[in-house]
């Protein structure tokens, strides 16, 4: 684990994003709260906060931070829904891994629940898909210093248990 104990507190904050490709029928269905297992984005909300609380204990190398702030928000496209997740601390190191971690459990979230809905009639889901993971921003210092990520720093993940990461 990195040494961060010369490093002085300041705030930080970091804004992550992800996709959820679904049906629009599912689509439909999470609008109008016909999801058997319930309200879909209320459960994934509450996923992300848990999530972001547990990080460093999923990612090894992950510092303890304290959180000050979760933000987290839906928004609903033709056949995507976007999970957009940030969190704010005043510390040591940045909060890049928690807000990451929030968008994956919100958007895992989000399948489990209407998984029965998005399977074919092999059991498959051949048209769902969880995208687009990235941080949007991360901010530090007393003014907030924008540091942006560029374009390939995303993590593309396909659930067929292929991955790829592009940094």
């Amino acid at each position: 684990m990195v040494d961060i104990s010369e490093k002085n507190d300041i705030p930080r904050l970091a804004q992550a994003r992800g996709e959820i490709v679904l049906s629009e029928e599912t689509i439909e269905k999470i609008k109008t709260g016909n999801v058997e297992k319930g309200n879909v984005l209320a459960t994934a909300r509450v996923a992300a906060v848990l999530a972001i609380k547990k990080t460093p204990e999923i990612i090894p190398m992950c510092h303890q931070i304290q959180i000050t702030a979760i933000d987290v928000d839906f928004e609903i496209g033709e056949g995507v829904i976007s999970a957009v997740v940030e969190v704010r601390t005043v510390g040591k190191t940045g909060v890049e891994m928690e807000a990451l971690t929030g968008v994956s459990a919100a958007l895992l979230t989000i399948w489990d629940m209407v998984k029965s809905a998005e399977k074919d009639e092999s059991g498959n889901y051949p048209n769902t898909s969880i995208r687009n993971i990235k941080v949007l921003e991360k901010l530090k210092g007393k003014h907030f210093v924008t540091i942006q990520p560029t374009q390939n720093q995303s993590i593309d993940i396909d659930f067929d248990v292929t991955e790829k990461c592009d940094y």
